[in-house]
């Protein structure tokens, strides 16, 4: 179960964004997004690309740490 630390979000609303984000892409299921600490896990299948899932946050406007 990847854990991907966000920097960025500060309100339900940013959760609610990266939530929706993630559950849309193939191969992520099971996701969690919490404000406090700021972090995503969820469940991804063998396929999934960690770094274009990155991106993909970056592209909303969070920062994702490495």
């Amino acid at each position: 179960m990847p854990t991907i630390a966000i920097k960025g979000m500060s309100c339900a609303h940013c959760t609610g964004s990266v939530t929706k984000l993630l559950s849309s892409m193939p191969g992520i299921a099971n996701v969690s997004v919490t404000l406090t600490p700021g972090q995503a896990t969820f469940d991804a299948g063998p396929d999934v690309d960690l770094t274009a899932v990155k991106n993909a946050i970056r592209k909303i406007g969070f920062e994702p740490q490495d």
